[in-house]
Formats: C-alpha cells, sequence, structure tokens
C-alpha cells in the first residue's frame, strides 16, 4: 500500500476509535439491570433546592436526586467538601444553574464532562445579565425544567415518554402558580417592594414590579452607610410599610431599615434553598412560592 494513504487511514481509524469510546462512555453511565438489562436509577445531583424540586417531578421514580447546598446554607458562599465531589463524579447527571450562582461550578464542569458526566447550566439562555434567580419567575423556570428534561432524556432515551409526560404536568402547575401571581398582583395599591438583596428581578419585572435591594445580587455584598440612608430616604419618600427580609440571612439590615423608618418587617423568601424547619414541616417550591405571593400582598396592599 502507498504510503500516502497511510495517514488518513490512520485519523479515520483514530477518530473512529474516539467516538466509540464516547459513545461507549455514555451508555455505561446509563444504569442497568444486571439480568433484566433495563433502565435503573437515574443518579443526579443538583445544585440548589429549587432545581432538585424541578428534577424530582420530571425525574419521579426513575431517578434520585439530591442537592449539594444542604438545607439551611447559603448556596452564593458555598463551598464544595469531598463528599460532594465524589457525589458530583459518580452522577449520571448534574443540574446547575449557572449565571454565577455556584462558586465552585467553573472548576467542576469541565472535568465533570471529561468524566461523561452530562451537565446542564438551567440559566444558560435564560438568564439576564448576572442575575442566577430564574426559578422565581414561574414562566423561567418553566423553560429552565423543559432543559433540565431534555439532559434526562438524552441519558435514558427508554425513558423518554415518561419524562415528557411528568414535563407537561409541571409545566401545568408552574403556569397555574404564574396564573395566581397574576392575579394576586393586578391590584395593588403600592408597586415598589424593598428586599435584603436583589433576588427578585425576574418576578418583579414579570408582574410589573419594582424590586428595591438593600443589597446587589450577592447577599453578602454588604451596603454602604450611604446606601441604607438613602435606602431609608426613599422608604419614606415612597410610603413603603414592609421592608422584607430572607429565611437564610440575618434581618439584621431589615430592622435596621424597619426601625429607622417606622416600616413592618416580613420574609419574602428567594428559595435559594429550605430550611431544616421548612424540610421537616413539608414545605415545598410551591407552597413558599404561594407564601411568598401572599406576603406580598399584603405589602403592596393588594385587591382580590
Amino acid at each position: 500500500m502507498s504510503k500516502k494513504y497511510l495517514l488518513p487511514i490512520s485519523v479515520a481509524a483514530l477518530i473512529g476509535l474516539a467516538v466509540g469510546a464516547i459513545f461507549f462512555m455514555q451508555i455505561s453511565r446509563i444504569p442497568q439491570d444486571a439480568e433484566s438489562g433495563q433502565t435503573g436509577s437515574l443518579k443526579i445531583v443538583s445544585s440548589i433546592y429549587p432545581l432538585a424540586f424541578f428534577t424530582q417531578q420530571i425525574v419521579g421514580d426513575l431517578g434520585t436526586v439530591t442537592t449539594i447546598t444542604p438545607a439551611g446554607a447559603e448556596p452564593h458562599e458555598y463551598e464544595l467538601t469531598s463528599q460532594d465531589i465524589a457525589r458530583l463524579e459518580g452522577a449520571d447527571v448534574v443540574v446547575l444553574n449557572g449565571a454565577n450562582l455556584e462558586p465552585w461550578a467553573e472548576k467542576m464542569t469541565d472535568s465533570l464532562r471529561a468524566q461523561g458526566v452530562q451537565v446542564v447550566e438551567v440559566s444558560e439562555g435564560i438568564a439576564t445579565g448576572t442575575d442566577p434567580h430564574i426559578w422565581l419567575s414561574p414562566a423561567l423556570a418553566k423553560a429552565g425544567s423543559a432543559k433540565i428534561s431534555k439532559t434526562i432524556a438524552s441519558v435514558d432515551p427508554l425513558h423518554v415518554p415518561i419524562y415528557q409526560k411528568n414535563t407537561q404536568a409541571l409545566a401545568g402547575r408552574l403556569d397555574a402558580l404564574d396564573a395566581s401571581y397574576r392575579a394576586g398582583l393586578a391590584s395593588c395599591e403600592r408597586k415598589v417592594f424593598v428586599t435584603s438583596h436583589a433576588a427578585f428581578g425576574y418576578l418583579a419585572a414579570e408582574y410589573g414590579l419594582l424590586q428595591v435591594p438593600i443589597a446587589g445580587l450577592s447577599p453578602e455584598t454588604e451596603p454602604s452607610g450611604k446606601q441604607l440612608a438613602d435606602i431609608a430616604r426613599f422608604v419614606k419618600q415612597q410610603g413603603v410599610s414592609v421592608i422584607f427580609f430572607e429565611t437564610l440571612l440575618s434581618p439584621k439590615l431589615s430592622q435596621t431599615i424597619a426601625r429607622e423608618t417606622g416600616a413592618a418587617v416580613m420574609e419574602l423568601n428567594p428559595l435559594e434553598g429550605l430550611t431544616p424547619d421548612e424540610v421537616a414541616a413539608g414545605k415545598d417550591y410551591t407552597s413558599v412560592m404561594q407564601h411568598n405571593l401572599r406576603n406580598l400582598q399584603t405589602a403592596l396592599v393588594c385587591h382580590q
């Protein structure tokens, strides 16, 4: 054989081997029952609670879903443990929010994908700017859930009809939640609300409201004395009667503004995670979002 044909054949062979290896890696990650050959339980790891909630609704009893950020922890500053890394590397699918919410994700994502783990960044193509809190808008949560469903289906194609059915059911519940917010916030005397940090931008934009945050997109950002004074002045000028605090953060800043202005304090949960007490009480994404709606209606003086 002429030497001029050896290199193309070698390159083609190498490409074939590489494609075959990638295909085998993906197939081997689908859990199989040793005797029946049927797909078993998928191992799915999510970074935060709301994504775990959506994922579990989609996968049903065909997979187990665990969350990296523990109950009561703040995901903006959470650092991985060795056990977390082992769970991520042993997963079939890893569900991340993206948009800089998880400080550890950038270092881990390429490594996980190289090991054959399917990684989906739910906010990619959905989030605008640097705000990661897409799950607080039911409409954006619906779009993100569709991305999760597509990734799960790519790993376990045998059960696509089930995943599609579950995703449609989840979409229906999110549509109903969206309708509740639209109706509940349609006739309010006020449109401005003050929050601990800038988590509610998508929700505010969706329903024609204005969020005024005490801190920035990250709750660890401490406002200056001047910023606090400006917010207090704004609260008095606008007649804001409620300052919202968050479940996973100290209410100190909200209480400070409230004392200076005579406003009340109420909870508005950004749902970055549940507390152990909320877990024990059986609260979930839907019930917390409904609680948020009721508190917004009170703060904004809404009429049914």
